[in-house]
């Protein structure tokens, strides 16, 4: 039995390299969560080329035969998706994160304040990201309370919170669509927009960007991060001791609010 005690007190130590897919919009706050999880005491710990992704994507590459430890994707719905392929050990399942949504236009563009019903009315050129987006949901979730977006046929007369913000279109304007919340900013931050609709924390991430307005949260869904050890893990317990670590280390929360994230 001794043996066994040290043999597992030795396991305790052996190096674990980690592959997490995560939401494109964690990448900043991620890698600098990764730095201090090792540096606190986890130094048996490394990570491999972190995949951040659009969360649909991540959804993709799993479905594809891609090995993770974790995901973490940026909406409920996602994961539910996850859960139902069996990409994930639901039994793991924690909403770690919240995040708001912004209207955000180019650094000094002067303007400020603008809404939703200034979007719908075509005042101004946006961007959003496209279906495989979970911002870009949100923002055809938001846009549907103001008439600029219509739902499928299946939730007729519903919008905000009560649509997907999927397989809709949209009505009387005709923003840019972007695979990702990266590109939807990049867009605004160039001017190739006037304004473009994403998470509070892409503005600390990318830069280049000002908040011109804020989004009702009663027009879309929460905005909610959940995250989930993979089920074909090998490192089951390492990766669900790191997600925990990341909603419970002093520390990290800071570096998750510094990057615009708030606790769920």
């Amino acid at each position: 039995n001794d043996s066994a005690a040290e043999q597992s007190a030795d396991n305790n130590k052996e190096q674990v390299e980690l592959q997490v897919f995560a939401a494109n919009s964690l990448s900043k706050a991620m890698e600098e969560v990764q730095a201090a999880y090792i540096a606190d005491g986890h130094d048996n710990v490394s990570f491999s080329d972190t995949q951040y992704k659009a969360s649909g994507e991540l959804n993709e590459m799993l479905a594809a035969g891609s090995y993770a430890d974790l995901e973490i994707t940026a909406s409920k719905g996602t994961m539910d998706t996850a859960v139902e392929k069996g990409y994930v050990d639901e039994s793991t399942r924690t909403d770690m994160f919240t995040n708001e949504l912004v209207i955000v236009a180019k650094q000094g563009s002067n303007l400020k304040d603008v809404t939703l019903a200034d979007i719908a009315a075509g005042k101004y050129s946006v961007c959003v990201g496209d279906d495989s987006v979970p911002a870009g949901n949100y923002a055809a979730q938001a846009l549907s309370t103001v008439g600029a977006y219509e739902p499928p046929a299946k939730d007729a007369g519903k919008t905000g919170k009560d649509i997907s913000g999927k397989e809709g279109s949209y009505v009387g304007i005709t923003p840019i669509l972007q695979t990702s919340v990266g590109n939807v900013c990049k867009q605004a931050e160039n001017g190739d927009v006037d304004v473009a609709i994403v998470y509070s924390s892409d503005v600390y991430r990318f830069g280049g960007v000002e908040i011109v307005g804020i989004i009702p949260d009663d027009t879309h869904k929460a905005i909610v991060y959940p995250g989930a050890v993979c089920k074909d893990s090998k490192n089951a317990q390492a990766a669900n001791d790191f997600m925990q670590w990341c909603i419970t280390d002093p520390d990290a929360q800071k570096i998750f609010q510094k990057w615009g994230f708030d606790l769920s």
